[in-house]
This record gives structure tokens, sequence and C-alpha cells, in this order.
């Protein structure tokens, strides 16, 4: 744990990560991109975190990259940054991740929230793309995923004009998965991850992993990839107390197994 990401368990099976940099609007670092990979690899390896909610404060999710770690950077520098090993390792993580979105989600904040599999965002929340207005462009992924998110021209828009877009907005163009008041953002996101959180951790990796893959797949490919992933999970425990208390009308027990 480090002064920048804190990091909690507020229920059974839920790690929460929570960037701590309120004097720069939770702006990300190279320090807050180090500890979010490295919290993100020990929980991976944490058999008893099932879901992470990833979240900022109440006046800011992310408000995008640190500026003043890259103003002066040259082509090189910023490859020596590495800051796409460190990217690659919240895409990579197999469990369900939740952002918690509140004020600000802009730049590479809006680019880490589109990293998550669900976004519970406030009704003050922002998200944008801004980087234009500085002369540059996404880089972590944000023209990639929001056109994945959004469609084309809802992408372009943001993309082409660094314009800011409000919750419902976000809501209306599928980027969000719920709206929640501002003071209830947090509680909303941890409550659907505990809900998570007791479900198959294999199925949810399964599930995961068919959606993020097949999407860049023919239909016909991703299909085959969801059947084979299907078929898989009749060889683990919880498919058998899954469906063993489904027919025996009690609640299931699922260990990852």
């Amino acid at each position: 744990m480090t002064d920048c990401l804190i990091e909690e368990r507020p229920e059974p099976g839920v790690l929460l990560l929570k960037i701590n940099r309120p004097e720069a609007r939770n702006a990300l670092n190279t320090e807050v991109r180090i500890a979010l990979a490295e919290a993100l690899r020990r929980a991976e390896a944490d058999h008893d975190v099932r879901a992470v909610v990833i979240a900022g404060d109440t006046t800011s999710f992310a408000a995008g990259a640190d500026i003043t770690v890259v103003a002066e950077e040259t082509p090189m520098g910023m490859h020596r940054l590495a800051f796409h090993k460190l990217w690659q390792v919240v895409a990579d993580f197999p469990k369900p991740v939740l952002a918690a979105v509140n004020g600000y989600a802009l730049g590479g904040g809006c680019e880490l929230a589109l990293h998550a599999d669900i976004i519970i965002a406030g009704e003050g929340a922002q998200f944008g793309l801004p980087e234009v207005k500085l002369g540059i462009m996404p880089g972590a992924g944000g023209t990639q995923r929001l056109v994945r998110a959004v469609g084309k021209y809802r992408a372009f828009r943001l993309l082409m004009t660094g314009d800011i877009i409000d919750a419902e907005t976000a809501a209306d163009w599928g980027l969000v998965s719920e709206l929640a008041a501002d003071d209830e953002v947090l509680e909303t996101a941890v409550k659907m991850a505990v809900k998570i959180a007791r479900l198959p951790p294999i199925a949810l990796e399964h599930i995961k992993e068919t959606v993020l893959l097949g999407a860049d797949l023919p239909l016909q490919s991703a299909i085959a990839l969801e059947r084979k992933s299907y078929h898989m999970l009749f060889d683990t425990a919880d498919q058998k107390e899954g469906m063993s208390a489904f027919l025996d009308k009690r609640k299931p027990h699922f260990r990852g197994e």
C-alpha cells in the first residue's frame, strides 16, 4: 500500500482500490500507475479477492494523466516510461472490475474507467478524452475502447472536440452501467461487487475472457470460443454445486473450484 492508492476490504471477496491524490484531482502520475498495477497483480494471485472496485473520491475519479510528468518528454522518453506495460496489467486482470466514478473521469481517468467491466457513475460525473486540446491523443486505449463502447460517431465527437459529457449522456450512450446519486456511488459499486463475489469465480473469469476476446473475433470464431468455455465449466466443482443447489432449492456455496 502507498499513500497514493488506498487498499481496503469493505466486504468479503471485495478489494477496494481508492486513488488518493486529492490535491491533483487524482491525476494519474507514475506512482499511482505503478501502485495500481502492483495491487492488481497481488489481487490476481489472492484467492480471497473475487471482485475489485476502483474509485477516486467524491470530487474526482481521476482527472487525467499528470501532465507535469510528461510535458517535456521525448518519444523515447515516453517509451522508457513504459506506461503501456502498467496499463496492460489492468487490461489483463482476469477478475471482475468495477469503476465507481464520481466527478471527473477525463483523459487517462476515462481510459481507466473504460478498462472496467462495469461502471457505476454518480449523477454529477463527467467523462471525456480532451487530449486533443493538449496537442496529443489518447494513448491508453481510449480511441479503441471508446469506439467499442459507444460507436464510431459518438466516439469521434469526443475525441475530435475534446468535449466533456455528463453522466446522463454517458448512460444514454451506453458508457455507464448504472447511475447512482453522487453520495451513493461507492456504496452501490461495493454492493454490486459483493453480489458478483458470491458467484462462481471461474465462471466469471471465463465470461470476462470470452466477452473481451470475442469482441475482436469473427462471429463464428467468437461463438466457438464461447462454446469451448461453456463446456470447460462442466469440469468445475462450482458447476456441480450450482446445479445441485438449484435442484435442491437451496442457496449455492461457490468455492472457486
